[in-house]
């Protein structure tokens, strides 16, 4: 797909465990470390608002809200910072796409950004989307993993 970045991993747990991490506990994987993101509200169904604060190392405060397009327990969620709360409309960047998928004995985990221009999407990669969204992966598949064996 088109203004499209993605990384994908083979986490060796079960889906319902990663499911539970990556949706119960994004508190302890959702920043690549140092930073560290902390879940305001989450209202968990289509059309519900969906708001984080990063804090990054050096005192950085980036809020992260949104909204969810699609939330499909156990497989996948999905959201957008064009639209907050009461459904105002907001500076469009990207839509979020959180998936997972049995594979063999462990659990495929898919991260998508979608933006709406060349633009945005090369922005998003030359902030290091493919080095955060990867160690994010990485500290999602280690409490998993760590967990699971």
């Amino acid at each position: 797909m088109s203004n499209e970045l993605s990384i994908t991993r083979l986490i060796a747990a079960p889906p319902a465990k990663v499911w539970d991490v990556l949706a119960e506990r994004q508190n302890e994987w959702w920043c690549p470390v140092p930073w560290r993101a902390e879940v305001d509200h989450q209202d968990r169904r289509p059309g519900g608002v969906c708001k984080m604060t990063m804090y990054g190392p050096e005192g950085e405060v980036m809020p992260q809200n949104g909204m969810y397009l699609a939330y499909d327990e156990g497989r996948r969620f999905i959201t957008t910072d064009a639209v907050v709360d009461d459904f105002q409309p907001n500076g469009p960047f990207m839509i979020g796409i959180w998936e997972i998928a049995p594979e063999g004995e462990g659990t495929r985990y898919t991260a998508t950004a979608r933006h709406w221009t060349e633009d945005t999407m090369n922005q998003h990669a030359e902030m290091g989307f493919t080095e955060g969204w990867t160690a994010c992966a990485d500290q999602l598949a280690a409490i998993c993993e760590n967990e699971a064996g």
